[in-house]
């Protein structure tokens, strides 16, 4: 269900296409009553969700996700007017998202169910399991880079573990929120998913309401508020905030298949991409020649037109950003390709900048702009000290024919997720985790531990039969004493120090 389906009053918003303002759609603004009513619809729909089962819910999810995949272009028509990517770009959209949905509602019993655990050898008496249960409403607040991609990363795992989920996309792209709650009423109903659409106050009335658990993407500050607020009421919260993702180019990588990586994960959705491609750190000797090829690569993408490879800023204000980070990047830097001049209003031409001081706001904070900053570094060693010298932790690739040296650094990157010889490949494993550390944000989604994310743990121990050592009373044996007090150094004393 959606804010759509009822009458409209007060405040609205407008989305308009990036590229030519022209209007899109109109939606209400929910304000603390409307949500109020949506999350006690959603408390409702919760418990009829939480009763049906692994196998009802996975039904349900599976014709929930035929629904959308058989109007696959529909929605991606609907992504990319409020965003103003290429049509193709959302279909690819459409295609990983619906993947990760697809795993979720396949893998969620199997990570799920209750499951026994060894109880160890002075408990024998105990049958210990372990399970997964449900928070029970899930708020969702989505990004406007993705506004299917991203959000689903916590709405599929949220569902597919039994809980509710009320979701407030960003205000600048609520047409796919509203397009998936009307495939959901369709195919499922009963007040499971329910989008309401909004401006920034609706987000933070939905942080204040009664729910149990939040899912937030977007900036670190942002995120920041979110969690003093929801502290208040000690809700747990997942965050995905930004990242300042470096590639790692060693002498013995393969440089075409880097450059083609960089040009797409540094230019790809106009570069409004958290874990895409920021910085790139190439061992001295190849660094000139992977300049010449990513400026190759880049300086034939097309930015504007019916055939453009990527769109303009979704939100107006990037444009300053971007513009703001280059200037400074020059200050230390040497423009390879592009420059101010690439900024023409929303529309960002690439832009490659080389050899920037390590301290300037192109390197150290996130651009989320079609800029990319190549430094040199005298090793692979090296680049992974520069690529972890930022506040951010979300992704790295690393590109080099060496295995052990590619694992090696691998280790050492202070992400949550690392690329070897490729970027961006993992946002199609279904079974990988994606989240940062540090500024990047905590808590995981997608895989296995996207579908624990949104549980609460319960462990049960059952008592079977009686003791060998009868110690849980206050009327201990002096001869049960005795033996346990023997049985520590038999049970915990024989390991030896390594030296």
């Amino acid at each position: 269900m959606t804010l759509m389906d009822q009458p409209v009053r007060g405040a609205q918003l407008t989305t308009r296409n990036p590229i030519d303002g022209e209007a899109v759609a109109t939606y209400p603004v929910a304000g603390p009553p409307e949500l109020a009513a949506a999350i006690a619809r959603a408390r409702s729909g919760a418990d009829w969700w939480r009763d049906l089962g692994f196998g009802a819910r996975r039904a349900h999810l599976l014709a929930w996700k035929s629904a959308i995949a058989l109007r696959a272009d529909e929605l991606a028509d609907v992504i990319s007017a409020e965003t103003g990517k290429p049509h193709g770009d959302a279909v690819l959209e459409v295609m990983l998202t619906l993947g990760h949905l697809d795993w979720a509602a396949k893998n969620a019993e199997h990570v799920l169910r209750r499951r026994k655990v060894k109880s160890g050898l002075v408990n024998y008496n105990q049958h210990a399991t372990v399970g997964y249960e449900p928070y029970g409403v899930v708020g969702v607040i989505g990004p406007w880079n993705y506004p299917f991609y991203t959000p689903m990363g916590s709405i599929s795992y949220a569902l597919a573990a039994g809980n509710a989920v009320v979701f407030k996309p960003s205000e600048l792209t609520p047409g796919a929120a509203v397009w998936i709650a009307e495939r959901w009423d369709e195919t499922v109903g009963h007040d499971v998913l329910i989008a309401v659409t909004g401006d920034r106050e609706t987000g933070a009335a939905l942080v204040a309401a009664d729910i149990d658990k939040i899912a937030f993407t977007g900036s670190t500050a942002t995120a920041k508020k979110v969690m003093a607020a929801a502290a208040e009421r000690l809700v747990p919260i997942v965050a995905e905030c930004g990242g300042k993702d470096a590639v790692l180019v060693a002498a013995d990588a393969d440089l075409d298949a880097a450059a083609d990586f960089v040009v797409f994960g540094g230019m790809g959705n106009a570069g409004q991409t958290c874990a895409g491609v920021e910085r790139v750190y190439a061992v001295d000797s190849i660094k000139d020649a992977l300049v010449a090829k990513v400026v190759e690569r880049a300086q034939r993408l097309r930015t504007g037109g019916d055939d453009a490879q990527y769109g303009p800023m979704t939100l107006p204000a990037q444009a300053d950003v971007v513009r703001a980070h280059v200037d400074d990047a020059l200050r230390t830097g040497t423009a390879a390709l592009g420059g101010p001049e690439s900024i023409q209003g929303r529309t960002i031409a690439p832009i490659v900048i080389t050899d920037v001081d390590e301290s300037s706001d192109a390197v150290q904070h996130e651009t989320f702009g079609p800029l990319v900053v190549i430094n040199p570094v005298a090793s692979l060693d090296e680049a992974v000290t520069r690529a972890n010298a930022t506040s951010y932790g979300l992704t790295a690739a690393i590109f080099t024919r060496d295995t052990r040296a590619a694992d090696r650094a691998a280790g050492r990157l202070r992400t949550g997720v690392v690329s070897i010889n490729s970027v961006l490949g993992f946002a199609g494993v279904a079974a990988l985790p994606f989240g940062g550390v540090k500024d990047s944000g905590f808590g995981r989604i997608h895989g296995a531990d996207g579908l624990r994310e949104f549980c609460t743990v319960k462990s049960i121990a059952r008592q079977t039969r009686k003791p060998m050592l009868n110690l849980l009373t206050m009327d201990r044996t002096e001869k049960d004493m005795h033996t346990a007090a023997k049985m520590i150094p038999m049970l915990h004393g024989k390991s030896k120090p390594q030296r």
